[in-house]
């Protein structure tokens, strides 16, 4: 039974035929022509040209995608094996692993940063291309670009609520975007004297604070607008500078090779952390959920400091990660394993783990307990710049509810998403 039709038939014919030509294997072309007796006279603007080694590329892709989805299909039927406690008890520890859910793609320059919306399906990336774009992590699809800023932008950070998208640029502005009112452009910010590196909401949304490579760090009032505060004490350029979960410490990590603990209320420096080989490129506050596990990797009894800013942990340009104890300002446990820059770090939300990005092209899984690198995910084609986490409350009836609210219950969907200089966004789901 022919598995072609006459048409086909003659379309690959005619493919074959233009491929030929083109490829100047001039007998190959003329016994085809005979053998087929198909009538063909050899044209660049026809449909026929190019259109061999479309079909085969697209067979490749193809091939590519199902065994990417046969991959995920094995460890999807894995997982459905194990009993539904065990399979719990993994979600809550579930860590990145290949192949990605989504691969985003649009972006014409390196990627800086990606932030989570606290409530909703949404991540907004920022690039070396001057935008930043707005997807739906949950379909993978891309909604909208933000233009404003004219040079690189470097982050970007949702307020709590995920009303409000704060950016900053080597352009000198901060900027605010309204995701509620067709993501407008509502404030910009000005202030520092060059690049504007990192930019945070405080705690509250009342604040924002950002670190330049003008070697300060600055604290702008969200409402006015207005400078509240310039920091400084760093002798180089700050790379980022993030706050506690209550607001009350910020912390630094800066070209000069260290980390710095602030009051972001009167600008006082409450410690320096000073051990790396080379520049720092982040920093990270450990939540009070991995306090236990760092106590226990620390060999100190469990208990010390309950509130947030206790420990905090730093990722450099000497290949590695430390994990910090502010009050004393030394070293918990050196991380090494990366084999180049380490750019990024997040805790994961059990408290039991953190994750690293480097310009190994790796994330590495980092048990707190140990200090041991339990996984190694290659995730990207080139540098990895940045990580983020989400936690996506899904609300959930209970099967006997009558009443709609009373019987919602919440469920956690952990998320991950890497992006970095091969200008495409990684989703990790579970």
């Amino acid at each position: 039974m022919a598995l072609l039709s006459d048409r086909q038939k003659e379309e690959l014919h005619k493919s074959m035929l233009e491929y030929l030509h083109t490829s100047n294997f001039t007998a190959a072309y003329n016994a085809l022509k005979e053998d087929t007796g198909v009538e063909y006279t050899p044209d660049p603007k026809a449909k026929y040209a190019g259109l061999l080694e479309k079909k085969w590329t697209s067979v490749i892709r193809l091939q590519k995608k199902i065994m990417d989805l046969e991959t995920r299909n094995a460890s999807l039927q894995e997982e459905l094996s194990i009993a539904p406690s065990k399979r719990a008890a993994m979600q809550a520890d579930w860590v990145p692993r290949a192949p990605a859910a989504h691969v985003l793609t649009g972006h014409r320059g390196h990627i800086t940063r990606v932030a989570f919306h606290p409530q909703y399906s949404i991540l907004a990336s920022a690039s070396e291309d001057a935008t930043v774009k707005i997807w739906d992590w949950e379909t993978g699809e891309f909604e909208r670009t933000l233009k404003g800023h004219h040079r690189a932008v470097h982050d970007v950070d949702f307020d709590h609520k995920g009303h409000l998208l704060v950016t900053c640029s080597s352009d000198l502005f901060i900027k605010i975007w309204d995701s509620e009112n067709e993501w407008k452009n509502i404030k910009t910010l000005s202030g520092h004297d060059h690049s504007v590196s990192s930019v945070r909401f405080m705690p509250g949304d009342q604040y924002i604070v950002s670190a330049s490579r003008d070697s300060t760090i600055r604290v702008f009032d969200v409402a006015s607008t207005h400078l509240v505060r310039t920091i400084s004490g760093h002798s180089e350029w700050v790379r980022c500078a993030v706050p506690s979960d209550d607001g009350r410490l910020l912390a630094s990590a800066s070209k000069d090779k260290t980390a710095k603990l602030w009051d972001p209320m009167t600008g006082e420096c409450k410690g320096e952390l000073r051990g790396h080989d080379n520049e720092l490129e982040a920093v990270c506050f450990a939540p009070v959920a991995a306090y236990a596990a760092i106590r226990e990797l620390a060999g100190l009894p469990n208990v010390g400091p309950k509130g947030p800013g206790a420990y905090v942990a730093t990722g450099s340009r000497d290949k590695t990660v430390k994990l910090w104890d502010v009050q004393s300002g030394q070293v918990i446990k050196n991380l090494a394993g990366h084999d180049n820059w380490v750019r990024a770090l997040v805790f994961h939300p059990s408290g039991k783990l953190l994750l690293s990005a480097a310009d190994d092209k790796t994330i590495r899984v980092w048990e707190l307990s140990t200090g041991r690198c339990m996984k190694t995910v290659e995730a990207h084609s080139h540098f990895v710049a940045t990580l983020a986490w989400g936690r996506q409350r899904v609300s959930t009836a209970k099967s006997n509810g009558t009443d709609a609210k009373a019987g919602e219950a919440e469920k956690l969907v952990n998320v991950v998403a890497s992006a970095g200089v091969d200008q495409i966004i990684k989703i990790w789901l579970p």
